[in-house]
């Protein structure tokens, strides 16, 4: 009979245990957060839908193609290496030909890099002509990972980028 009743206590004893209380204690806190949740979904209005998306939209489409239509017209590329090292210079090319392929001649041309993960390494550099409507930059890019460029050409009118994603290897 002994046996019975340490049999009954050690299959009840799992009720009483801490842990067992604890992990309903967290499924129980989760459901509540979600219900929560749920409602406040319900109940409050994300304030992103305008009355007028449609108009709106088609301002945006107006304003893309007068800009278009206004601009030089220039067929504009970002020649970079394949293989990017950090800490070695490369050279960074920016070709631009008008709308007939006769190179185009900017003002002045600018190469940006940016770092999405951290800002204190965005860099700025200016970019030299090579030839008529070739230019280049020697960049050095110091970590590893993605970097984001933009090469800006600025014209008396106004600045016309084009930008590009470059991928430096991890060493």
């Amino acid at each position: 009979m002994n046996t019975t009743t340490t049999a009954n206590k050690e299959s009840g004893s799992a009720w009483r245990s801490p842990w067992v209380f604890g992990w309903i204690a967290l499924l129980v806190v989760v459901l509540a957060v979600n219900a929560v949740m749920i409602g406040l979904a319900f109940s409050t209005k994300p304030a992103l839908v305008r009355a007028d998306y449609y108009e709106s939209g088609r301002d945006i489409e107006r304003t893309i193609v007068t800009r278009l239509e206004e601009g030089p017209n220039w067929t504009m590329k970002i020649d970079a290496p394949s293989r990017v090292q950090p800490d070695v210079p490369v050279t960074v090319r920016f070709i631009v030909v008008d709308r007939v392929g006769q190179p185009a001649m900017p003002d002045d041309v600018t190469f940006y890099a940016y770092r999405p993960s951290d800002a204190d390494l965005d860099f700025i550099q200016p970019m030299v002509q090579e030839a008529p409507g070739r230019y280049a930059a020697q960049v050095l890019f110091p970590l590893g990972g993605v970097w984001d460029t933009l090469v800006e050409a600025r014209d008396a009118d106004a600045a016309y980028s084009l930008s590009k994603r470059v991928s430096v290897d991890q060493p």
